[in-house]
């Protein structure tokens, strides 16, 4: 029986969890909807989805045409 994929709010759990241990320092760009979809064996929509919650949450910003990067730190917060 084959796994159960993740849903986007575990994916979007494990990017942030990957930030947080610096694994994707701000600035750094993250991989594509594709390649995050692939990474997680989930469809392209689902990977779009769990970056838009980030993105809700101010995790990361969207560039338009150039991609999605981790939210640099605002010198007001620790």
């Amino acid at each position: 029986m084959p796994a159960i994929p993740p849903s986007y709010v575990d994916i979007a759990a494990d990017i942030a969890a990957r930030i947080k241990a610096g694994e994707y320092e701000p600035g750094t760009k993250l991989p594509s909807y594709t390649q995050l979809a692939n990474l997680y064996s989930v469809s392209f929509s689902t990977a779009a989805r769990a970056v838009a919650l980030l993105r809700d949450r101010g995790i990361v910003v969207g560039a338009p045409g150039r991609g999605v990067y981790v939210q640099e730190r605002n010198a007001d917060k620790p």
